[in-house]
């Protein structure tokens, strides 16, 4: 018995139950088609959406005018733009600073994974438990307790100043290497808090089940904890490397000619602050894009995590 042509070639109908309405389909190949109570809320939040970017764009542009207008328009604008904003001098400080800024970046790498794996250890150990590991968690959580409270400054110059007048044997005078020790020991301290934190974010039901399946405790915290707690701190683990960044400028202290030093000496020539802003300006270049990428990962993690994805 063959099918009517015109029963065939009738459009499928269904029903849009979350709109009320009736959707037509004109052949099984048709895609969906909203309603339009959904076309009329689309186009209700696009409008929205345009009208709030307008308005940001006009606020921010008002208090960018009016912010430049203060400036330019005080008394001491003229010296201040002489002094510290002249092209002349930042065109005579920007290669040196840049030549100095090696100095700052072969720093931040080798101080930076140096205190990953000294405050993972740092947090390891504080984590341990028994009364047999409690001499251990002393000394880690003294050590915390120690470098957390002392300024960066403070320790930079104890390193620099204090290590050369013991006369050591074998130990170097160099004020680079002392300085990158000096980082190294206070930025592990607060790295080490951060780690510590990720690891009693894991809930103890991993540990325990971990434990269930015939794992030792050190093989639960590697297998199981530390992937986990690594994974959650890696937007304010890249926040301390932003600041390690910034802070191996006060190597300086210590002679070392990296970038801040480099346009301390160019001022200390001509008595302009110039050289100062294009260090800093050097300084900003490289921070606003890891900055960035922090604000976007810690978007993403909380994303993948509110829709029940791994953190």
């Amino acid at each position: 018995m063959s099918a009517d042509p015109a029963m065939s070639s009738a459009p499928a109908v269904s029903t849009d139950p979350a709109a009320g309405t009736v959707l037509r389909k004109d052949g099984p190949d048709d895609g969906y088609r909203p309603s339009e109570r959904r076309l009329a809320h689309e186009a209700y939040r696009r409008r929205r959406a345009r009208r709030s970017a307008l308005i940001a764009a006009v606020s921010t542009l008002v208090t960018a005018v009016a912010l430049i207008l203060v400036v330019v328009g005080s008394p001491g604008w003229e010296t201040t733009r002489r002094t510290f904003f002249n092209a002349g001098y930042a065109r005579q400080a920007l290669p040196e600073v840049l030549k100095g800024l090696r100095i700052n970046l072969e720093l931040m790498l080798g101080c930076g994974a140096l205190i990953l794996v000294l405050g993972l250890l740092l947090a390891v150990l504080r984590t341990l438990r028994g009364p047999v590991f409690l001499p251990v968690r002393l000394l880690a959580t003294a050590y915390v307790d120690f470098f957390l409270g002392v300024p960066m400054i403070v320790c930079l110059l104890a390193m620099i100043t204090g290590v050369p007048a013991l006369r050591l044997t074998g130990v170097t005078t160099d004020p680079l290497l002392l300085g990158g020790a000096a980082l190294v020991l206070t930025y592990s301290a607060y790295v080490s808090e951060v780690f510590r934190a990720g690891i009693d974010s894991v809930h103890p039901s991993q540990r325990a089940a971990a434990r269930s399946l015939g794992l030792s405790n050190a093989q639960a915290m590697r297998y199981v904890v530390l992937p986990q707690a690594v994974r959650r701190v890696v937007p304010p683990l890249l926040n301390n490397l932003v600041s390690l960044q910034k802070d191996t400028g006060l190597v300086s202290i210590g002679g070392v000619i990296d970038a801040v030093y480099a346009a301390k000496i160019i001022t200390g020539r001509s008595f302009n602050f110039t050289p100062y802003v294009v260090a800093a300006l050097v300084f900003i270049v490289l921070t606003v894009p890891l900055t960035r990428f922090t604000d976007w990962l810690t978007r993403r993690m909380n994303r993948r995590q509110h829709q029940g994805g791994a953190v």
